[in-house]
């Protein structure tokens, strides 16, 4: 499936500062392994979109999220292998279209399209892999294969195969929770804790075998479609290695989602840990309360763009609060976002020594390497009084992905 296409990402003065990301996993801000693989590329691995509605704000401050990663990546220097999937086969979409009365091929093709644009017009950088869930059919079965024949799955009635969360011993170490917890989040995140003749209420779907109105897919083990969390194993482990550098996502996709994409990569392949970091984005709230499609107080970024906001000013106004935290988001903060890009392209049309610029631009790469500390960096830039040909505002367009 193909991507969307790339902004220009300027080259970025001054001297390159490592990246430090918070580990969900050891729990803490460290540094990003940028060993890379035997290409020399950092692997990130960011799960997509499930494509059965319009790409709303709390979408867009995930992929904003591990834009702003990939840019300070590409500032140092390093080659970024970024690989993102759309889960383009799941109930989800099939309750969705099933309700509207479309078919869900075409509500899945109409919502990537969108998708696509979205991302396009807020100047995020594509991932060189898009891969849908049924471009990937066949190395789902490889993997699921290969868990049945090590041990780690299992066969139920009506073909479905399920993964055992006791294949690894380090499960659990991604999301850090206890039993009661991810017992109660499996529930509500697409879990089947009561599904008759498991062997642990935890244990996840790998495959499910074909029922009357759903596609399928022929297999060795018998027709049927992917679960959803190995699919995202087999698509990002097929393309970076059975270990690379960073897994992102929400912070809704810690566990189950995270967690079983790891346990499966991990049983499939014989390792410990399939990623160096495993990042998460918090929720997006409208004016307090968290966006959902449930509520419907979704803010789609298509409606702001056709309103006539900047997409710049979108980023700065997803960029006011750090990245980890849950937030809000107003009109009063999209003003105050239109303001600020204004003041800073008043205030970046005046000229500064050479030196200044310089050191505007090392005192940005700082703050963004901290985890990405956007807080930090806009009152840094707040605060500068000019540039010297165009070098700070260079930078904010490499780092930040904000045109002046």
């Amino acid at each position: 499936m193909h991507a969307w296409p790339a902004p220009s990402v300027p080259a970025v003065a001054g001297t390159p500062v490592p990246l430090k990301l918070y580990d969900t996993a050891d729990q803490r801000v460290k540094a990003v392994d940028t060993t890379g693989d035997a290409n020399g590329e950092v692997g990130m691995y960011v799960c997509g979109i499930t494509p059965y509605d319009s790409t709303h704000l709390g979408h867009a401050a995930t992929y904003l999220t591990f834009d702003l990663a990939q840019r300070q990546l590409l500032a140092n220097g390093h080659k970024v292998h970024y690989v993102q999937n759309i889960t383009d086969v799941d109930d989800p979409l099939f309750e969705r279209a099933a309700r509207d009365g479309v078919d869900w091929r075409e509500l899945g093709t109409s919502q990537i399209d969108l998708f696509r644009s979205d991302m396009e017009v807020l100047a995020v950088i594509p991932p060189r892999d898009y891969v849908g869930a049924m471009e990937s059919v066949d190395e789902v079965i490889a993997l699921v294969q290969r868990l049945l024949e090590v041990g780690a799955a299992y066969e139920l009635d009506h073909g479905d195969i399920y993964a055992s969360i006791e294949a690894t011993e380090q499960f659990g170490y991604e999301s850090n929770l206890d039993r009661a917890t991810m017992e109660e989040y499996f529930a509500e995140r697409g879990g089947d804790p009561q599904r008759e003749g498991k062997r642990d209420p935890l244990d996840a779907l790998v495959w499910r075998g074909h029922r009357d109105g759903e596609p399928a897919w022929d297999s060795p083990f018998g027709a049927g479609r992917p679960g959803w969390h190995v699919e995202c194993s087999a698509i990002a482990t097929n393309r970076l290695g059975a270990h690379f550098a960073i897994q992102g996502g929400g912070s809704d996709l810690a566990f189950p989602h995270h967690e079983f994409s790891a346990a499966h990569a991990e049983a499939a392949h014989g390792i410990d840990r399939m990623a160096g970091h495993y990042v998460h984005a918090g929720m997006i709230a409208l004016d307090g309360v968290k966006m959902s499609k449930s509520l419907g107080n979704l803010v789609f970024v298509h409606k702001l763009t056709e309103a006539g906001h900047d997409p710049s000013a979108i980023r700065l106004a997803v960029f006011a609060g750090h990245y980890r935290t849950d937030r809000d988001f107003s009109d009063r903060i999209l003003d105050e976002a239109e303001a600020r890009l204004a003041r800073w392209r008043e205030n970046l049309a005046k000229d500064v020594d050479k030196d200044e610029a310089l050191a505007t631009v090392a005192t940005l790469r700082e703050a963004l390497a901290d985890d990405l500390d956007t807080p930090r960096a806009l009152s840094l830039l707040d605060a500068t009084s000019g540039d010297h040909d165009r070098i700070v505002a260079t930078a904010v367009d490499g780092l930040l992905g904000v045109r002046i």
